[in-house]
């Protein structure tokens, strides 16, 4: 489940991202009252098995059975962060009832990954670089994106505008605040996540300044495809402080 929102007394408006039919809305009548069972297996972050019943406009969740609650993401305030992170991506990404398998067992595998407290850091830049390869906007990392030239061994530039990196020189005449400086660090852990399977990815280690630059980078990047700020960013500096 995504996300809810209070709807009528005690009722609750969730979104849900289901694997057979991507993202939809769904009511649950009566979530809000003490003692209610369905209250307590609708909660964020967690996979749920839900029998759903026609609605007027929308559907009605009639039974609902958690699968797999990530209760450890309550213990880490970062973690919980990151987890929201994903979430709202994924929300804001995805259009209604728009199946996408591989989005939903990226955003599972990578939920788990943060509950079960593995590289906080590394499991969402590897879900951001694979939610934009699976959702159209895989950013060209080989060669400049304006010229067209081989990237070389150096510190390059990243363009949101032709969504990959170009060389200095064109990074410097394009100028303005769609392009960002990529450190020659940076633009290599993101060509290792782009081409490897997790089990592969988690044997890279970027250093602190470069998990910095590429979680700015990125979020500046979802944002500009989004052409929307993004809420959870702003969070997780709060609870870094």
């Amino acid at each position: 489940m995504l996300k809810h929102a209070d709807f009528g007394e005690a009722d609750r408006l969730v979104t849900l991202f289901t694997r057979e039919e991507g993202k939809l809305r769904a009511i649950a009548k009566g979530a809000r009252k003490p003692g209610s069972r369905k209250g307590g297996h609708l909660e964020p972050f967690t996979r749920v098995s839900l029998l759903l019943g026609k609605g007027r406009e929308i559907p009605i969740v009639e039974q609902a059975e958690a699968v797999e609650l990530n209760a450890a993401l309550g213990s880490n305030l970062v973690a919980l962060g990151y987890a929201a992170y994903v979430v709202e991506l994924i929300d804001k990404f995805s259009a209604d009832h728009d199946e996408h398998r591989g989005v939903y067992r990226l955003t599972r595998d990578t939920l788990q990954r943060l509950a079960s407290g593995e590289d906080l850091q590394l499991a969402v830049r590897f879900f951001e670089v694979k939610l934009l390869e699976q959702m159209g906007f895989r950013p060209q990392l080989q060669q400049c994106a304006a010229c067209g030239a081989e990237i070389q061994p150096e510190d390059q530039y990243f363009s949101f505008e032709l969504g990959g990196a170009v060389c200095p020189r064109c990074g410097r005449q394009r100028g303005g605040g769609a392009v960002q400086r990529i450190s020659l660090g940076a633009l290599k852990v993101l060509r290792h996540l782009q081409r490897s399977d997790y089990a592969t990815a988690r044997r890279v280690q970027p250093s602190p300044p470069v998990q910095l630059e590429l979680e700015s980078l990125m979020n500046l990047y979802v944002s500009y495809l989004l052409e929307r700020n993004l809420n959870t960013p702003k969070f997780l500096r709060r609870v870094r402080k």
